[in-house]
């Protein structure tokens, strides 16, 4: 039911913590996939480690912020469909508003939701393809919790380290964004879905903060933090055509986080 054979994707941010295991459950339900980052080190040796597993998978190094590179991707393009979009990608610096500068909330937006929208109005042409020729295309968007919640600031340590509000904020407009999208398109049967996923510290971050992580562990009804494999089921559930009903929606993948 969750097959994605015959399909292809693109996924920004795919050689990160969650993006690397998004992009390889979607190889292993049969999709090709292009995984997109501006580093090509980092790119090329998750291509070669998932082509050595049997995967179809392909380089798609661009910097997201820049539309020209956005633009020279989609102009050496090969094939006619793209069928689903993942927007993963972001950067931003920790603190809370007494700590971080007017410059920082510029660059989170700017991954977040520029970047996301120059993807997603260049990719249109395939996606729309993509719709005429399997009957289904899917853009999701990775969102968080906290751009429906706000963080709780007693569990960190110090200003400096908390999650900040300019993570939030984009987050909370790319939801927004996700649902205008859904409803601009939904005639044209290209779907649009967010997946906010809630406390999914890296293995960096557990290791380096491991009192923080027990913090965040007794805020979670389902008591653990999520590993990378949460995320796959609910990211293929939304590309596939087994959502072909579901559009407009914000997946909470958070462990129940966000219910009490």
């Amino acid at each position: 039911m969750f097959s994605l054979s015959g399909k292809t994707a693109l996924i920004t941010g795919a050689s990160g913590y969650l993006g690397s295991a998004m992009a390889e459950g979607m190889a292993e339900e049969g999709a090709v996939v292009y995984l997109n980052g501006r580093n090509h080190e980092n790119i090329n040796t998750m291509v070669s480690k998932l082509v050595e597993k049997g995967h179809d998978v392909k380089s798609a190094i661009f910097d997201v912020t820049k539309r020209d590179e956005i633009e020279s991707f989609f102009g050496g393009f090969e094939g006619e469909c793209l069928d689903i979009v993942v927007n993963n990608a972001y950067a931003g610096a920790a603190g809370t508003i007494e700590t971080i500068s007017a410059e920082d909330y510029l660059l989170s937006y700017d991954v977040a939701m520029i970047a996301t929208h120059n993807l997603v109005q260049m990719a249109l042409p395939y996606l729309r393809s993509a719709q005429k020729k399997n009957g289904d295309a899917s853009v999701i968007t990775i969102a968080s919790m906290y751009g429906v919640i706000s963080p709780d600031l007693r569990i960190y340590a110090s200003k400096e380290e908390a999650n900040p509000p300019i993570y939030g904020a984009a987050k909370a407009a790319l939801i927004q964004w996700t649902k205008y999208a859904a409803c601009e398109f939904a005639e044209e049967g290209i779907r649009f879905n967010c997946i906010s996923p809630g406390a999914f510290p890296s293995e960096d971050a557990q290791e380096v903060n491991k009192p923080l992580v027990s913090k965040i562990i007794n805020k979670i009804p389902m008591g653990r933090i999520g590993q990378p494999k949460d995320i796959v089921g609910p990211l293929v559930f939304l590309a596939s055509p087994c959502s072909s009903y579901v559009t407009a929606t914000n997946l909470m993948v958070d462990g129940g986080w966000t219910a009490w």
